[in-house]
């Protein structure tokens, strides 16, 4: 959280990451739990942070990776590919405890901040 607070306005999020988050909470049984999840990333995390597009850049740049990537063997999911995507496209650093799976893509600067 003291990350977050330092970097408040810098921070931005990608459609494909706001996906995830929706589904998570579209999934859950109805509920109170469940309408205070959904209120909460509407009212908090879509106001506060920026969704970035996976757009005609990012389809490009995804492509190129997930080819030189399949030929050593190691194809990245969708998800990552499209995350990692947005993120180099729009020169930002890709925030998450998944380091591992990020590191591979060329160009991509990755920080882990649960640490």
């Amino acid at each position: 959280m003291a990350k977050i607070e330092d970097h408040e306005g810098e921070l931005a999020t990608c459609a494909i990451v706001w996906h995830e988050l929706r589904y998570g909470a579209d999934r859950l049984p109805a509920s109170r739990k469940r309408r205070a999840i959904a209120a909460y990333l509407e009212q908090v995390v879509r106001t506060a942070l920026p969704i970035l597009p996976y757009d005609e850049e990012s389809a490009s740049w995804h492509a190129h990776e997930r080819a030189r990537l399949g030929k050593r063997g190691r194809p990245p999911s969708a998800a990552d590919g499209q995350i990692a995507a947005i993120a180099r496209v729009n020169e930002l650093v890709l925030v998450t405890a998944n380091v591992r799976d990020f590191r591979r893509f060329e160009g991509l600067t990755v920080q882990d901040w649960s640490r």
